[in-house]
């Protein structure tokens, strides 16, 4: 594939760092101003120079640029090296493996370290997939957060959902495609089983897929091995039809009648659509607000 570079204004006086949007798939997404951007870079950090390569050799770009690798290892050590090289008036092109850098992959320390210097900083705009994941999940749209990569370690990992339980917003995850089926497991635990979500795989890739369902049907699907890159969405948590108050003296009700508090919240949340999480803590607190009464002693009673 050959495209014909576009003119990049270059202004030799001053240095410039371009964060360059590249395909997260299919090559055909590549942008006319990113090939322009290749061609013309004086310097073009590199999250994998292999893959950068690649892209170079199938887009027919011919670059006089210095090409660097620019990863996670190195970007500290090498943010320092290209900021001296935006002072001597380089324009610095970065790019990651796929889609937008700085986004969950090597580039914001750059743009800091390029803003505090006063060197200008854009970008060329292109594939994501955090927007494509989106734009395709059948979830609402209208307000969503994007969470990049949860804990490895399952602690760490419940805890940070805990804390996202009640988030109303769509919410977008990166994750590997070994851990999808245990995320998604601890997303059900957390969210509900019921919860709505969609795994998106190898998007714009020949064998893309895309699987929809409630969190529990997905856990299950992605239990057999999937493979390729992972974009997970999960809808937010509904408006709870009860407020916390009314529901926690519902559960306390229940808790009073033989049954076990968390068992009476998990059944109260479910009824009204709340977050069994928040929901125990406060009928918790509600418990233990409330004065203990004192044992009363039988009396006798007179003859």
């Amino acid at each position: 594939m050959i495209w014909e570079a576009e003119s990049v204004a270059h202004d030799g006086s001053a240095g410039v760092v371009v964060l360059a949007a590249t395909p997260i798939g299919d090559v055909r997404d590549a942008s006319p101003r990113l090939v322009a951007e290749l061609t013309n870079a004086d310097v073009i950090a590199a999250e994998d120079t292999r893959r950068l390569r690649r892209l170079l050799e199938r887009l027919g770009v011919n670059t006089h640029a210095r090409i660097m690798s620019y990863f996670e290892g190195n970007e500290v050590r090498r943010t320092a090296e290209l900021v001296r090289a935006l002072g001597e008036g380089a324009r610095v092109v970065v790019v990651s493996d796929a889609g937008m850098p700085s986004v969950s992959d090597p580039g914001y320390r750059l743009v800091t370290a390029a803003v505090a210097g006063g060197f200008r900083v854009t970008a060329v705009p292109g594939p994501s997939a955090v927007l494509a994941a989106l734009a395709v999940s059948g979830l609402p749209v209208d307000r969503f957060c994007f969470e990049g990569f949860l804990p490895r370690k399952a602690t760490e990992r419940a805890r940070r959902l805990t804390q996202l339980e009640t988030e109303p917003r769509t919410m977008i995850f990166f994750e590997a495609p070994h851990r999808a089926a245990a995320t998604l497991s601890a997303m059900a635990l957390a969210f509900g089983a019921d919860r709505r979500g969609a795994i998106c795989r190898e998007l714009t890739k020949t064998y893309e897929e895309v699987r929809r369902g409630s969190l529990q049907e997905l856990a299950e699907w992605a239990a057999s091995e999937i493979r390729g890159e992972v974009t997970l969405v999960v809808g937010g948590a509904t408006q709870p039809t009860a407020d916390l108050e009314t529901a926690a003296e519902e559960a306390l009700g229940l808790a009073a009648g033989g049954m076990k508090l968390r068992a009476a919240v998990a059944q109260v949340a479910q009824q009204h659509g709340m977050a069994k999480n928040a929901l125990y803590d406060f009928a918790l607190k509600t418990q233990h607000s409330r004065p203990r009464r004192a044992a009363s002693r039988a009396e006798s009673p007179h003859c």
